[in-house]
């Protein structure tokens, strides 16, 4: 047994790792400041917040609240660190905000590790498929290479494909490895990368074992229906269940890779629990890529909602056009494979869903601040 904090632990991913490693007879402690954009402006009726209560300490506070988290490390062996903002497109224009919370609630954590006597033992940390920005491509030329981010001159005539030099044949995608070219392409990947490397570089200096994971898009049940700055499969599952139509980006055709919440959550134990994982960074993820489009149209097919899908044109400044993981690594090392096939999540996540009902989201004028700023075209 071990003694676990779980910073941002009553949000989607840490929830349920919670009452999991409980269930593994863990004792878990969870730090989070319940922040309205995920929890509403009364978290105590969040199902998020809800789901972790019983047999779990839970300590209300924030991750760059130095007396707070000193208080939350008491005694604790390990810590998974959760706790951040994650909306990539709301990071181009939030910067201040999103540099503190990852960035400083990461450095204050490690400086606490640092400078107080404690008892942690590991450190596991959430990177994110983000660092990567356009991921790995094959060229017929070139072979294996790593496109820079795309031109919005190139996206506003409808080229929305990335382009290499001296690359004149398409590019194929390819599964991105953990030792692909790091290059993020928003403020929040550039967060996230800063998270894993303060990890990895500070915490083997003090005899603590890190553990990097790299989630791609993790989706399921008890993902928040009303915060506009979540996945697009909660943001399209709440637009199809209010009967309103879904503005496709692009050209539809741009492609990610979603891990159902289970399965990244079962990662995160063998992190937690696993001698092999010590001072590794993993791909968490799927393996596999589904094109937007054929997302909406699962859901719509799934909640039993018609719906117009329409597809736009419309593009987000720093998002990428595919990724999905190579997960050799983690299954080598630690013997992850994921269970759920994106059909059979999504069945999942449609049939709580639609027992939870739509929420007001405010996902509009998300995207009227977006276009406010020059950051959706």
């Amino acid at each position: 047994m071990n003694r676990v904090l779980i910073t941002g632990g009553a949000g989607f991913i840490g929830s349920r790792l919670a009452l999991k490693l409980r269930d593994r007879n863990h004792f878990v402690t969870v730090l989070d400041n319940l922040l309205p954009q995920v929890h509403t402006s009364r978290p105590e009726q969040s199902a998020l917040y809800r789901s972790i209560e019983g047999g779990v300490r839970f300590m209300r506070g924030d991750v760059t609240d130095r007396s707070r988290l000193l208080e939350a490390l008491r005694d604790q062996d390990v810590v998974v660190h959760f706790a951040a903002e994650t909306g990539t497109g709301q990071s181009m224009y939030e910067i201040e905000r999103y540099c503190r919370v990852n960035m400083g609630g990461t450095a204050l954590l490690l400086d606490l590790l640092a400078n107080t006597s404690h008892a942690v033992q590991r450190v596991v940390v959430a990177s994110s498929r983000a660092i990567y920005g356009e991921g790995k491509y094959l060229s017929v030329e070139r072979g294996a290479v790593y496109p820079q981010h795309r031109s919005p001159a190139d996206m506003s005539r409808g080229d929305f494909e990335v382009k290499y030099p001296g690359c004149s044949q398409p590019l194929t995608v390819a599964a991105t490895d953990e030792d692909s070219v790091i290059h993020p392409s928003s403020v929040y990947g550039v967060t996230k990368h800063t998270q894993e490397q303060l990890v990895m570089s500070v915490c083997p200096a003090l005899g603590i074992a890190p553990v990097a994971f790299r989630y791609q898009n993790v989706y399921g049940p008890g993902q928040s229906l009303s915060n506009p700055y979540t996945g697009i499969l909660s943001i399209f599952c709440n637009l199809i269940m209010s009967r309103k139509p879904i503005n496709v980006f692009e050209d539809g055709l741009e492609s990610r890779d979603f891990v159902y919440v289970d399965d990244a959550v079962d990662a995160t134990i063998l992190g937690i629990e696993s001698p092999q994982a010590a001072n590794g960074i993993f791909n968490v993820g799927s393996g596999q890529s589904v094109n937007v489009l054929t997302v909406a149209r699962t859901l719509a097919k799934h909640l039993g909602i018609a719906v117009p899908i329409e597809v736009s044109g419309n593009f987000r400044i720093g998002d990428v056009r595919h990724n999905y993981a190579c997960l050799r690594k983690i299954n080598t090392l630690l013997g992850f494979s994921p269970v759920y096939s994106f059909e059979a999540g999504v069945a999942l996540l449609c049939a709580w869903a639609s027992a939870a009902g739509s929420a007001d989201s405010g996902y509009e004028a998300s995207l009227a601040e977006m276009r406010g700023k020059g950051l959706l075209k």
